[in-house]
């Protein structure tokens, strides 16, 4: 696997684990300005109380934005699912649940004077442990994948077949419990898996892209129009249809990502998707601040421009708070102290999935 290039479909389980994979960066890049673009947008028009142009563009990448993320965080596991289970809880469980502890601590201290104001201290406290069974606000994803990685090494002598159509059947029956993890594992599991079982396929399909760029835009550019006019029409959100959305975009921006690479565009996005757990953790704070302020100077009449300029903080700043933990000795905030490891600590770069 070249450093800049794309693992053969045979050859995955060969790849040697310190490369990275250009294309993969791009589209978690692209799917990480996704997420902070709909959390940013939602919480503008809401505090607002109305709707501006990018609520469009959040609608287009809602039946593909985290079934994406998801198959792309399951791309590598079958490098390293046969891993003992030390070392597996360590890079897969331990990893997160650490980011977890320390970015939800941050979330509260931030927001604890907001709730205090409308219950108690007391209340406060109890939300606070609440968050380590209902995972909080943001951070349901990083709360959520661990679950998905012990549950797939938990069944991986079980038929895929079996487990891939359980998860689809799951996802169509869109379950609604009221528990978030619950409710987004039956709705995600599946593109996770998707991710693991048919990794060589995703490969596959990357490696034509970039072999046929030219065909690879005509079918962009229809998934774009369809994915469009499902979702205009609101049958998007059918059973079945939204399943083979999230697959279709999946496919559609690991496709893209692979252009991207291919013609080395955009390497802002790449960017991103190399650094996409620091954008993820950290983004809330400089995108409620941004809202904050656009919102009460009204110095932006415009509610889309103001989206867009609070979707554009939260990216560019968390980047920022990253640089400044760095030259504060603040590593602890996006890199996992010594104290926190249960396995031998791993040395060089790693592949994306142990991120």
């Amino acid at each position: 696997m070249a450093r800049s290039g794309t693992i053969a479909a045979a050859g995955l389980s060969r790849a040697p684990s310190a490369a990275r994979v250009d294309w993969v960066d791009y589209a978690k890049g692209i799917c990480i300005v996704m997420v902070v673009m709909m959390h940013s947008v939602l919480g503008v028009e809401l505090a607002a109380g109305q709707t501006g142009f990018m609520h469009v563009a959040v609608a287009f990448a809602k039946p593909f934005r985290m079934p994406d993320f998801f198959l792309i965080s399951g791309l590598f596991l079958s490098l390293v699912i046969d891993r003992d289970w030390r070392t597996y809880l360590d890079r897969k469980v331990v990893h997160f649940a650490y980011f977890y502890v320390v970015w939800v601590t941050i979330q509260f201290g931030f927001k604890a004077p907001a709730f205090a104001a409308e219950t108690s201290w007391r209340d406060v406290g109890l939300l606070y442990l609440e968050s380590f069974i209902e995972p909080f606000g943001t951070l349901w994803f990083i709360y959520l994948l661990p679950i998905f990685f012990v549950v797939t090494k938990l069944t991986r002598k079980l038929p895929p077949l079996a487990i891939w159509l359980l998860a689809a059947a799951l996802e169509t029956a869109r379950i609604t419990t009221g528990w978030t993890v619950i409710d987004e594992f039956c709705a995600r599991f599946v593109y996770f898996y998707s991710g693991y079982l048919f990794a060589p396929y995703v490969f596959a399909l990357s490696d034509r892209a970039r072999s046929h760029p030219a065909l690879a835009l005509a079918a962009l550019a229809t998934w774009a129009l369809v994915n469009a006019g499902l979702v205009a029409s609101g049958a998007s959100e059918w059973k079945l249809v939204s399943l083979v959305l999230g697959f279709a975009g999946a496919c559609a921006i690991i496709t893209m990502g692979t252009l991207l690479a291919r013609a080395q565009w955009l390497n802002f996005l790449r960017f991103c998707g190399e650094h996409s757990i620091v954008i993820y953790l950290a983004f809330f704070l400089p995108m409620a601040a941004t809202r904050t302020l656009l919102l009460r100077t009204g110095v932006i009449p415009d509610i889309g421009t103001v989206s867009l300029i609070v979707t554009i903080a939260g990216v560019l700043g968390a980047l920022a708070i990253w640089q400044v933990a760095l030259r504060l000795n603040a590593r602890f905030l996006f890199e996992r102290p010594d104290a926190f490891w249960i396995a031998p600590r791993k040395t060089g770069p790693v592949l994306q999935a142990a991120e």
